[in-house]
């Protein structure tokens, strides 16, 4: 079983290394749900860890369909981070009518190889999932991570299961988004997944001492810069059992 964990901080690389996982996927921006993260914290994550790092290409928050100027940004920040040795790339770019960006995409994977490359949840605003698969497939991509065009891959297990058959190892399926303890061995379970997506989140206190109380995270209501985002080893331990027991059991 492979383990991917997503982190957008340098403690929470190192915290995925320590609980055995094989992959991380390296971000920045967890509000916006992920962009490209800076050259320093990839140069400073790579020289410290032995996993695979896979880097997020993401210009901005909010839908995946880019500008020409955009475009351009994704395709600098990849050779930038092409020179600070990563192992892969995770994007995805899409047409404003829901298909995906099949030309661009392309591009986007024959400047990264030999590197290997996953298209990510813009795979979810697809308007057909079946249709992307196949496009997905076309253009190079070496794996989708989905939570089957749902919230969550609980959610969405039977698309995935069914993804995961029309696939035929052509392209692997990585299920991602609301994967837990609680909900990890039935998504293995029901697709048949080999590799699995998830954060194993923890949130640590801050060592400031002094403390102004009466700003509370630069004025963004419910957030606390004294909450520290992290990994928990001891939590990625787990999930591999479980997910290990998951595929022992099925078979």
């Amino acid at each position: 079983m492979t383990i991917e964990i997503v982190v957008y901080t340098i403690e929470a690389a190192l915290k995925a290394q320590e609980g055995g996982a094989n992959r991380i996927e390296l971000c920045d921006n967890p509000a916006e749900g992920g962009t490209t993260p800076t050259m320093g914290m990839v140069d400073v994550i790579r020289k410290n860890l032995t996993i695979d790092v896979f880097a997020m290409l993401r210009p901005r928050g909010g839908d995946f369909c880019y500008s020409h100027n955009e475009f351009h940004v994704m395709k600098k920040d990849m050779y930038q981070l092409q020179k600070l040795s990563v192992d892969g790339f995770v994007f995805g770019i899409l047409n404003p009518d829901g298909t995906l960006d099949k030309k661009r995409c392309k591009e986007l994977i024959g400047l990264a190889r030999p590197l290997k490359v996953t298209c990510h949840r813009a795979f979810d605003m697809t308007r057909d999932p079946f249709e992307a698969l196949e496009d997905c497939i076309a253009v190079g991509f070496d794996r989708i991570l989905t939570s089957g065009h749902r919230l969550t891959a609980l959610e969405g297990v039977d698309l995935i299961a069914e993804l995961i058959k029309k696939a035929n190892g052509r392209i692997a399926i990585m299920p991602g988004s609301g994967v837990n303890e609680k909900t990890v061995e039935a998504i293995v379970s029901k697709t048949a997944a080999k590799e699995i997506h998830f954060s194993a989140t923890a949130f640590r206190e801050s060592e400031m001492i002094y403390r102004n109380e009466k700003i509370s995270a630069m004025g963004e209501e419910g957030k606390s810069e004294f909450q520290l985002r992290t990994a928990d080893p001891e939590r990625i331990k787990r999930m591999r059992q479980l997910a290990e027991k998951a595929k022992t059991l099925r078979g």
